[in-house]
């Protein structure tokens, strides 16, 4: 039975910040290129919700039987979310099964694996896989300025419609405390330089290749894309010309322009691999973490369903670069920036499980007597009158325009003071209210299209609150 990818979607924060910012908010030599910031509207649960969402362009969501959540950094200690991430692109909860994978760098592929597994067990079955991460490494360090925050997400499935079909996968284990951070800190903490290069990442990469290369006959020369994690350029370096490819064989992993995004790092690669890839093609995947993995792909004729569109490189040609490697700290919770004024009333876990469907899921409904789409969900139509006689929609998948905003110098967080208020009319003719994000001031024009993004808008209740913000279009291109 053909199992393997099915179909494939990244995301990448609007907001970024260039090592040589990094440098002199320090005094030290100036670093290349630059690294992906999360908004602090941001975390992994939502960037694994945006990466998703990139999947349901070429797959229905009905066509999903499972979702698995792979993260170092997810936001709940206790609780499962994938089963929120589940909820926000919309899935069916009766049938889909979901689980989580953490603590690890290799838990992205970690997933992969356990999904292979799932899909390969039933004919048609598919597992959508979504990594995130948005790891903190100590000011100053190398750390920081070579970790990177994104996601990419991709659908394992069996029988028709496989874009790229997997081969062979296996892995290596080891023990060892290379990289680590224990529970309640806020930084990855790592051993000597050349400890961890030696004795982890390059021992582990070499022998899974060895492992690999063995098993399957194949050698360096045999694969036309080799996506390789590695925590910098430098050790990428070293490892690619230990093992004998080329650099034409190399695909971006972005460490240059976006940096280590830690679970999601091979996840991406394969995905970046995937936009530019032709039929026939064999891509090598090898990612790391306490042991390595290694997975052998080829590409199918089923590629040209993507329709050469490349969704990546649409993300890095739309953002913007933050100036301030001070707002950058206030955001991570490192330096804290003024609070706002307090909320009075605490956020009730009891309405939040009510109102699901329209918080997280964004639906409205359209009456059944005179039509009439509105926004939230209402049991008694605002047009005609009619209980209970209406049909949902799922506002989220749609593109919409702008219909009305006001703007507010004032309104936000004392690091990030600027707050569009928006109102967003559905295809259907519903109107929603929310906040937008990701825009420039100058480019808020009222007809302009936009798209929802799934974000953090609060912790009242000692949780975090998510809803939908509006955006310039960037998932559906621009």
């Amino acid at each position: 039975m053909k199992c393997g990818i099915k179909s494939i979607g990244a995301y990448l924060p609007y907001h970024y910040l260039s090592r040589a910012s990094l440098s002199k908010a320090w005094g030290s030599k100036p670093g290349k290129g630059e690294k992906s910031i999360a908004d602090v509207d941001e975390d992994s649960v939502t960037m694994a919700v945006e990466a998703a969402m990139g999947c349901f362009r070429f797959m229905k969501r009905q066509d999903i039987d499972a979702l698995y959540f792979a993260s170092t950094t997810g936001v709940y200690a206790e609780k499962l979310h994938s089963a929120l991430i589940s909820v926000a692109c919309d899935l069916d909860d009766d049938t889909v099964f979901t689980a989580d994978f953490g603590t690890s760098t290799r838990a992205g592929t970690n997933a992969l694996r356990a999904a292979l597994d799932a899909a390969g067990s039933t004919e048609g079955r598919n597992v959508l896989v979504t990594a995130a991460d948005t790891r903190n490494g100590f000011p100053k360090s190398a750390q920081e300025s070579g970790f990177g925050d994104g996601a990419a997400a991709v659908v394992v499935g069996s029988g028709d419609g496989v874009i790229a079909q997997i081969d062979y996968i296996t892995s290596v284990n080891e023990e060892i405390n290379d990289y680590w951070r224990n529970e309640q800190e806020k930084y990855t903490r790592h051993a000597e330089g050349r400890f961890c290069d030696q004795e982890g990442y390059l021992r582990e990469v070499g022998l899974v290749l060895k492992k690999t290369f063995r098993e399957t006959g194949l050698s360096a020369q045999d694969f036309q894309k080799v996506v390789l994690v590695a925590q910098n350029a430098k050790l990428l370096g070293k490892a690619t010309a230990k093992h004998g490819f080329t650099p034409e064989q190399m695909v971006d992993t972005l460490l240059l322009n976006v940096g280590d995004t830690g679970a999601a790092q091979a996840l991406l690669g394969l995905v970046h691999a995937l936009e530019y890839a032709q039929a026939g093609d064999k891509i090598l995947l090898v990612d790391y973490g306490n042991g390595a993995t290694a997975a052998v792909f080829t590409v199918t004729e089923e590629i040209s369903r993507l329709g050469g569109v490349h969704q990546i490189e649409t993300y890095l040609a739309n953002r913007k670069e933050l100036d301030s490697y001070a707002r950058f700290l206030s955001w991570r919770g490192i330096a804290s920036a003024e609070p706002g004024g307090a909320f009075k009333l605490p956020a009730s876990t009891a309405q939040t499980w009510r109102e699901q469907r329209i918080n997280l899921r964004l639906h409205g409904s359209v009456c059944k007597k005179c039509g009439a789409a509105l926004f939230p969900i209402n049991r008694v139509c605002d047009n005609c009158g009619a209980k209970d006689e209406y049909e949902e929609f799922a506002a989220a998948e749609h593109i919409c325009k702008l219909y009305t905003f006001s703007v507010d110098q004032y309104a936000g967080r004392s690091d990030d003071p600027l707050l569009i208020q928006a109102v967003a009319e559905d295809p259907n003719g519903a109107r929603i209210y929310t906040i937008m994000t990701d825009f420039e001031r100058e480019n808020v024009k009222v007809g302009m299209d936009v798209e929802f993004t799934f974000r953090r808008m609060h912790e009242l209740g000692n949780f975090p609150n998510y809803f939908w913000k509006l955006r310039p279009l960037r998932r559906e291109g621009v």
